[in-house]
């Protein structure tokens, strides 16, 4: 959240982004150096660290930063330059609301069944809830706490307003959209078990990925690697 709210300061992220971003560098960093090897028939060395990927990571930020001189602040769930575009606690959990213009600031306010905060000047355009954010958003989250997510999410998909749900794994694997893409895969264990793991964001239309080994069990391979 920001400094000057509970729960504000420095926030570890839930998963290892750099991690996973790394790898995802050294990836494209690996199919540059081949596509260079097929022209020049020479390969190269490739250094690709922690540090650099995640300075890279926050791009917009760093080059806000280089073009006014302004250290970016903490925002949390919020958006610094449109409001309201965050999260907000609902009758049975959150969901998330972005309301990138005015368009969409009247027809989200119209499906909240709260025009009055069409007819209020503090709200009026973009710059105008920025300024006034302190008072938009908590008069928002009392009207967001009337509905469920569900009931939410149909009233603002409505009107082209993007907006979602919150979801748990649980929630996420149960989506129609994540089914319909078989994003949930089970693998077979050489010893009749199954793993449950998730599929390859990467769809290749002539080599598609293929799941034919599960993680080995404890052991699996000693005797092939000590031969």
């Amino acid at each position: 959240e920001r400094d000057d709210l509970p729960g504000g300061g420095p926030q570890k992220a839930g998963i290892a982004i750099v991690d996973v971003t790394t790898g995802m560098y050294a990836t494209i960093a690996i199919l540059a150096a081949l596509n260079q090897r097929s022209v020049t028939g020479e390969g190269q060395y490739i250094d690709v660290a922690l540090l650099d990927a995640v300075v890279a990571l926050g791009s917009n930020q760093v080059t806000g930063h280089f073009a006014g001189g302004h250290i970016p602040k903490r925002y949390g769930n919020a958006h610094a330059n449109l409001v309201p575009y965050q999260t907000f606690n609902v009758a049975d959990g959150e969901i998330i609301v972005a309301a990138g213009n005015n368009l969409q600031w009247k027809r989200l306010c119209e499906a909240m069944e709260r025009t009055d905060l069409l007819e209020d000047p503090r709200y009026r355009d973009v710059k105008d809830r920025i300024n006034n954010r302190d008072t938009l958003v908590p008069d928002l989250a009392k009207t967001f706490k009337t509905r469920t997510m569900a009931e939410w999410v149909e009233r603002i998909e409505a009107v082209d307003v993007p907006c979602g749900p919150i979801n748990n794994y649980k929630q996420v694997f149960e989506d129609p959209q994540v089914k319909h893409r078989g994003l949930k895969v089970t693998i077979p264990r050489a010893d009749g078990g199954k793993v449950e793991t998730f599929a390859s964001p990467l769809r290749l239309s002539r080599s598609p990925v293929k799941y034919a080994k599960a993680p080995p069990l404890l052991g699996q391979h000693t005797d092939e690697v000590l031969k």
